[in-house]
């Protein structure tokens, strides 16, 4: 029988458009966010969380990749 744990830990990083001019492109900000996934290899991903912030250039859009590498597997 497999122990449950009694925690979990992700890893994760986030990434946003450049501020200014063009930080409200939403395709903009999941080319480099898929981009980055892609650099890791064979990661499971978890979650990806995508949120704003307004700024006199619109909303500028940020993202948060949740996942897991294969050594982090017990």
């Amino acid at each position: 029988m497999t122990e449950t744990p009694t925690h979990w830990t992700v890893r994760h990083f986030s990434q946003a458009n450049p501020a200014g001019p063009g930080c409200d492109s939403v395709p903009s900000l999941l080319r480099r966010l898929a981009d980055s996934v892609e650099a890791l290899g064979p990661a499971e991903i978890q979650d990806v969380v995508i949120s704003s912030e307004m700024t006199e250039h619109g909303p500028w859009w940020s993202g948060t990749v949740y996942f897991h590498l294969p050594e982090d597997k017990h």
